[in-house]
């Protein structure tokens, strides 16, 4: 039988790990030889230069100070001292909203842990009900609700306590919801000048026989926002293009680091086998090689580039439109353009470094099937991960795999060896099994279509949210049920199994320790070390580096990664939630990461991560609706066990609360979320106002030039922006369009007979 030696030896492995990474982070962060890895933030913000230059000899390497040593936990103080708007101005909103997800578990488990631990704790204790009816079972299950008799009274105080810690909920994410808009509103209202600001991306243009999709474009925009249209850029399919930059950038690396290596030995040129990874073919003069190669890909290069602008078949219906106000692209953007729905979308064009060009080359029509196939494909992923994750299930209860395999006895007893596989195994091998999920889902993300970087990120994270609540939280409810019961199962009808099932909710608290250890306590530790970009920067140092342009290239700051951390976060919300009323001794193990990875995801934000983009905290509803789904399952699940313990009136009496959860759900939503998903006309107009009061002289159309350029143009000469120059300002707009009249061609009206052609006065083209 378990008991609370497995959750030590857990909680001490991994105590002792997390405190061996935040002592090396404490140690290695000083050297002046990992400065850039430690604090690249600083340097792209040229705030900072390296102390190395203050240093001569062995000191240029390490920190010969013995005084910084003794100060090494300096970093906890100075990460929390930065005051929230500071915080917005250096790191963006989007860091700034995504730490107070942290604060946000505090908020709700600290109060939520005093109540449990005052109330339902001592109740749970004071029962003895699995000592009596020997059921399989933890030591650290006496102090949860399976520990209560069938029937008992003492579940009044846990529905009463689910009703408080509820109402505690809904207060706590009503309050920051609010916080969370108004900063958001703030935001934007000071926010300095954005191309995007003035952009809608306009998708599925219709194609037209006597114009070309920037004709157009241009002629739709110049008829029905005459006042406001200023210019627009087609989007190009550069994506082979894309590959063929990409490639050469891999091929200068490689010359660079030949050129570094002869630079140290002149008497001897490196040579290189040409074959597949280097390992056979000819041996050749290695610099020569490169440099031939780099040609080669130039003129290939220079080939694709003429063929991207010169073919109409890579012209996509697509195009981003500026306009000469915010209001303008305000009204534009959250508008239907034609009485057809299905042409002229438009939208908000993310920012520049938002934009996600490889999919605006995929064409519109096919993005339904894109994502019917990902959906599918998601179904198959997430339920074929129950395999290997039961197996891991099997793991967290050695005493019920002793009875279903006997022969493994004798080495499953030995005492160090079942302490350490109970107590760390389990959450180690599932934490492999998700290493590289992320990825992939990242990438079936991609197949969706989806147009920019963060709406990359917030779809992901859905994706991976679903995974973990399904495998990570229902699997290893459901499947460590079924291993920890098995001998029940076989001996007792079936009518019994939901009551079988019901009293092991509880029972898989001890596993979930332990994942939250893992993961939690020791993973945020290991974020704070950053061992895998310290190991790369030194790689790079060595062979790639030889100027400080190459130095500052070779940081790699990273960014927050929202997709694949804020789901496994708000795993620990959901856990929380579960095992708040079930089970309160979670609670101080979600609170102390809760604390830990707020330090430390504070520090990363100030000093190291550089984020690809700002959305102006545009995921919080996503945030909030997992939350929400994460209370409305803790009440099912306790109103499931509940049902299994003959207590008919307890479980009626927790009905109204996820009815309550979805009404406050929807109270939040209409009263929150327009502000992340519209901008405001009257605040789009006082903007308006206020830039032509401040800068009358502004010239936008220079300032938007080049702002949505494909990223392979835009250094080149070659490529021209296309834009009206004159027309948006004269109310007849020349087109190239024959008369679109029901009458026949030669009718007395057209333009050959002195008359004057509809399609000249600009009308709207059809859809």
């Amino acid at each position: 039988m378990g008991s609370l030696t497995d959750i030590g030896v857990s909680a001490g492995i991994n105590i002792l790990s997390a405190l061996g990474f935040l002592l090396a982070f404490a140690v290695l962060r000083i050297q002046p030889i990992n400065d850039r890895v430690y604090f690249p933030k600083w340097y792209l913000k040229g705030t900072r230069s390296s102390p190395r230059h203050l240093g001569a000899g062995f000191s240029k390497f390490v920190n010969a100070d013995l005084s910084t040593y003794i100060r090494f936990l300096n970093w906890m103080p100075a990460a929390l001292k930065m005051p929230e708007p500071e915080l917005i101005e250096h790191a963006g909103l989007d860091s700034a909203v995504y730490v107070r997800i942290y604060l946000l578990g505090l908020k709700i488990f600290v109060p939520i842990a005093l109540l449990a631990f005052s109330v339902l704790v001592p109740v749970n204790w004071t029962s003895a009900t699995l000592a009596n009816e020997g059921i399989s079972y933890d030591e650290i299950d006496k102090l949860s609700i399976s520990n209560l008799g069938k029937g008992s009274k003492r579940f009044w105080a846990h529905i009463a306590m689910s009703y408080v810690f509820t109402f505690w909920t809904f207060f706590v994410l009503y309050h920051e919801y609010k916080v969370v808009t108004t900063m958001r509103l703030r935001f934007l209202a000071n926010q300095n000048r954005r191309p995007d600001q003035y952009t809608v991306l306009v998708r599925n243009v219709p194609p037209d026989p006597d114009e070309s999709v920037s004709e157009h474009v241009e002629h739709f925009f110049a008829v029905n926002h005459r006042d406001h249209y200023l210019s627009h850029q087609i989007v190009y399919n550069a994506n082979h293009l894309s590959g063929l930059v990409e490639k050469k950038k891999g091929l200068q690396n490689w010359l660079i680091y030949y050129e570094n290596k002869h630079a140290k030995k002149p008497a001897k040129k490196p040579t290189m086998k040409t074959g597949l990874w280097g390992l056979w073919g000819q041996r050749v003069d290695a610099i020569e090689y490169y440099k031939k190669e780099i040609e080669e890909l130039c003129k290939q290069e220079d080939e694709e580039r003429q063929k991207v602008i010169t073919d109409p078949n890579s012209i996509m219906p697509a195009a981003f439109v500026s306009f000469k106000t915010r209001w303008g692209a305000a009204v534009c953007a959250q508008t239907q353009q034609t009485s057809n729905p299905t042409v002229w979308l438009t939208e908000w064009a993310p920012e520049p470094r938002d934009v996600y060009w490889a999919n605006l080359a995929i064409p519109f029509v096919e993005l339904s099937v894109r994502r019917l196939i990902v959906t599918v494909a998601l179904f198959f992923l997430t339920f074929f991960f129950m395999v290997p994750i039961a197996i891991v299930q099997s793991l967290a209860n050695l005493d019920d795999i002793e009875k279903v395999l006997p022969f493994l006895k004798p080495i499953i007893e030995r005492n160090s060896l079942k302490s350490v596989i109970q107590g760390f195994l389990p959450g180690i091998v599932l934490k492999i099994f998700l290493i590289l999920l992320p990825t992939i889902l990242m990438a079936m993300s991609k197949i969706e279509g989806h147009t920019s970087l963060s709406g990359l990120d917030r779809k992901t994270a859905m994706k991976y949210y679903i995974f973990l609540f399904v495998n990570v939280f229902l699997g290893s409810v459901i499947t460590g049920t079924a291993f920890q019961q098995l001998d029940k199962f076989i001996h007792q009808s079936a009518n019994k199994i939901p009551e079988v099932v019901g009293e092991s909710i509880p029972m898989k608290a001890t596993f979930f320790m332990t994942y939250i250890m893992v993961d939690g306590w020791a993973g945020i530790a290991a974020e704070v070390l950053r061992l895998k970009a310290l190991v790369i920067f030194h790689i790079k140092n060595a062979f790639l580096v030889r100027t400080e342009l190459d130095r500052e290239q070779a940081m790699d700051p990273g960014s927050l990664d929202f997709y694949n951390s804020e789901p496994r976060l708000q795993l620990y919300f959901l856990l929380g939630l579960v095992y708040a009323v079930v089970t309160p001794m979670l609670l101080p193990f979600i609170i102390v990461f809760f604390s830990l990875a707020y330090l430390v995801f504070r520090h990363q934000i100030i000093n190291v991560y550089s984020q690809q983009y700002e959305s102006g905290a545009q995921f919080w509803p996503d945030v909030h609706m997992r939350l929400i789904i994460a209370l409305i399952v803790s009440q099912i699940l306790l109103l499931g066990l509940l049902s299994t313990q003959e207590a008919e009136k307890s479980t009626v009496a927790l009905l109204p609360l996820p009815v309550l959860s979805i009404w406050f759900h929807y109270v939040c939503k209409g009263r929150f979320e327009p502000a992340f998903v519209k901008f405001p006309l009257q605040d789009a107009m006082v903007k308006d106002t206020l830039e032509r009061a401040n800068d009358p002289t502004l010239n936008l159309r220079e300032y938007l030039k080049g702002a949505y350029v494909h990223p392979v143009f835009r250094k080149n000469d070659i490529f021209e922006l296309v834009a009206i120059d004159e027309e948006e300002k004269n109310p007849i707009v020349v087109t190239k369009r024959q008369s679109r009249m029901n009458t026949p061609a030669g009718s007395k009206f057209n333009s050959s007979s002195g008359g004057t052609n509809e399609g000249d006065f600009g009308r709207m083209p059809p859809t």
